[in-house]
């Protein structure tokens, strides 16, 4: 198994030397109206309708290690989000994977967090309201490349994270706002981060209104009763990392079902996890003050942590990125 103390090092060390490299793109790069700049330098145009309404769609792949993490998953989830949403890309799917990997080799980051988003763009209200015709303009691309972002920082996830289920909160429902579409409309989910911090906690589970379980911002949670891997089924993003470790799971031999996790069900935990690309395993050991389980990453969790991140090393999963 892989040690996490060694990982972190190994993850510090790229770190520091992409920043000794003193490249331009060192701290991100971004693609924004057709041109590559550094991250702090990109801009979205004002009248953008991604901007004004929120109408949008992305998603979210990574690079670990010099190696992007099933990107072809994340495109076909973004092209699949795309229909949902009747928006169409400017550009296609084999032109936005070759730009990432122009974009990944340029900036040098071989640990990173990347992102893909694509905008109804400039005229669709108005043509809309002009006309009352839906409209097919085609929209617009916006990506970026930066160095990898942890939703729950490593050194916590040695002795694991606190969450809470949130009281104040609900998950917005799906026949308001499809949660298998990625998208940037976040109320419930910083409502409930504001509810977990007030609580004396780090990360908020929202429930749906009628006794069973979502997610959280960001991110999708695992329960693990008597070696059973358990994951709620509606109300939430079908999750690339989740879909890892549900296969992690077969291969192990382990049950592991998508189905309605009633909340009480999450409070007789043995373990819980979450589960996301800016992340990956993430050890949940408090619930709303209580310890889960002994309070301690449970056996199953340590295990799947370190088959998620040797799957970054599989060319099944993942293939290296010809660098500068």
């Amino acid at each position: 198994m892989i040690s996490i103390d060694t990982f972190t090092e190994d993850h510090l060390r790229r770190r520091a030397e992409l920043a000794a490299t003193g490249n331009p793109f060192a701290s991100g790069i971004a693609y924004t109206q057709g041109k590559l700049v550094p991250i702090m330098e990109a801009t979205i145009p004002m009248l953008d309708q991604g901007f004004l309404h929120s109408d949008l769609t992305y998603d979210v792949p990574a690079i670990w290690d010099g190696r992007f993490f099933r990107l072809d998953d994340h495109l076909d989830r973004l092209w699949a989000s795309l229909a949902k949403v009747r928006m169409n890309s400017p550009m296609t799917k084999d032109e936005i994977r070759s730009t990432l990997l122009d974009m990944a080799a340029r900036s040098g980051i071989r640990d990173a967090y990347v992102m893909v988003i694509v905008t109804r763009g400039f005229k669709f209200v108005r043509e809309l309201s002009l006309t009352g015709q839906l409209s097919s303009a085609v929209g617009n691309v916006y990506m970026y490349i930066v160095p990898y972002v942890w939703v729950m920082p490593l050194d916590l996830q040695k002795g694991g994270g606190s969450a809470i289920v949130t009281r104040t909160v609900r998950r917005i429902p799906p026949g308001a706002i499809d949660p298998t579409v990625k998208n940037f409309q976040w109320g419930d989910f910083i409502r409930g981060l504001f509810e977990a911090a007030d609580r004396g906690a780090i990360y908020p589970f929202l429930p749906d209104g009628d006794g069973n379980l979502t997610e959280g911002s960001g991110f999708n949670i695992l329960v693990v009763k008597d070696g059973r891997v358990r994951t709620p089924a509606r109300g939430v993003l079908e999750g690339v990392t989740r879909r890892t470790v549900l296969e992690i799971c077969a291969a192990k031999g382990w049950p592991a079902v998508i189905e309605d996790v009633p909340i009480d069900d999450v409070y007789g935990a043995d373990e819980l996890f979450m589960a996301t690309t800016a992340g990956g395993i993430m050890p949940i050991t408090e619930l709303d003050g209580r310890p889960v389980g002994d309070g301690q990453v449970g056996p199953i969790t340590r295990e799947i942590w370190s088959a998620y991140w040797e799957a970054h090393y599989d060319d099944r999963y993942s293939f290296p990125i010809a660098y500068a």
